[in-house]
């Protein structure tokens, strides 16, 4: 059992999404990982990973593990802006370690 919390920032990205079955989900994928099952991961560097989903263009969940049951969602997106969402992703990681 994991606890996942959103920054605000990835609220936002997820509640911009305008197709219903693509946010339902992607939402779904949360609660799996809330009840332990993180799915398909993979590390992006300096802590950060995205949670990946193969369907539509590929889309990315990018979040930080805090200690052994805490998940912190920082931000999504597709294949397509992948690059620049984990530039955002690890930014946003950071800005959480200084506080």
């Amino acid at each position: 059992m994991y606890t996942v919390r959103r920054l605000p920032e990835f609220a936002e990205w997820l509640d911009s999404l305008k197709d219903k079955a693509t946010k339902a989900r992607l939402i779904r994928r949360l609660q799996k990982a809330e009840q332990g099952n993180l799915g398909d991961i993979e590390p992006v560097g300096d802590g950060v990973s995205e949670m990946r989903e193969h369907f539509g263009p590929g889309w990315r969940m990018y979040f930080v593990q805090r200690g052994s049951q805490l998940i912190v969602l920082l931000g999504g997106g597709s294949k397509a802006t992948q690059s620049k969402d984990i530039v955002v992703a690890k930014a946003r990681a950071s800005r959480l370690e200084e506080q």
